[in-house]
């Protein structure tokens, strides 16, 4: 729903077709009035003519230190959101208790680091301040406090590699310099096996949440394989291509 409500809101700042940006839209996150948005102005218009009967409008409460809409805002918009929606299911996760709540911590610390580390990295040489990035740092993960503290104040690609491998959490993570590196597909790598450990374990609930991530990977899989057909690059598959079990 949040990745949604911001393809909408981004089309409709570049004046997209609101028919062409609904075909796009995931049907996980889709709700009775996400057409609406393209017509709204600010974010307290968003919230308040569309957003207000939704599930995430309880997180909207940290969105507003700027009401303008432009494309910084939106990419704030996104990750408070996603700060708030993870912070929400990592306290659901704990709730439950048991082996639910031990499988789930793990790969919930690991969003929450992957998502502080690529806010980094996509603000670097932007007008995003270090305090406003650091805001947008979720409240756990195992790079919390210290590490993001670090990523705070990263300028450039190598320190940010810098932060994660003198964490010791995530040593060996990285075993590439950083000229040969593909965070994205390393961080895939990294949740995949995540997800296939979870299903070493038996009676938790973290298993759905393994197998919903895990499909994800598949769709990924065969969107890579289908670019490389199409563009008649099939020596890159192996690039791209992640292995499930």
């Amino acid at each position: 729903m949040i990745d949604n409500i911001v393809l909408m809101v981004t089309g409709a700042m570049h004046e997209r077709e609101v028919t062409e940006l609904l075909d796009k839209c995931h049907p996980l996150g889709m709700f009775d009035s996400i057409a609406s948005l393209g017509a709204v102005s600010n974010l307290r218009e968003l919230h308040r003519i569309v957003l207000v009967d939704t599930p995430i409008s309880a997180y909207f409460g940290e969105c507003f230190r700027d009401e303008n809409l432009d494309e910084v805002n939106v990419e704030i918009l996104r990750n408070s959101l996603y700060k708030a929606y993870l912070k929400d299911f990592f306290r659901l996760s704990q709730m439950l208790g048991g082996l639910t709540a031990t499988v789930m911590k793990e790969i919930l610390y690991f969003e929450a680091d992957r998502r502080a580390i690529n806010i980094t990295i996509n603000s670097i040489g932007t007008e995003l301040s270090r305090d406003d990035r650091r805001r947008l740092f979720s409240d756990f993960g195992h790079l919390h406090p210290e590490g993001q503290r670090d990523l705070a104040i990263c300028s450039d690609f190598e320190q940010v590699i810098s932060v994660i491998v003198n964490n010791s959490i995530y040593p060996n993570i990285l075993q590439k310099s950083s000229e040969e590196i593909n965070l994205d597909k390393v961080f895939y790598e990294t949740e995949v096996m995540k997800c296939r450990y979870m299903f070493t374990h038996q009676f938790h609930y973290g298993i759905f949440y393994a197998y919903l991530k895990l499909r994800e990977q598949e769709v990924r899989n065969l969107m890579w394989l289908s670019e490389c057909i199409s563009q008649d690059q099939k020596y890159r598959i192996v690039d791209g291509v992640i292995s499930i079990f």
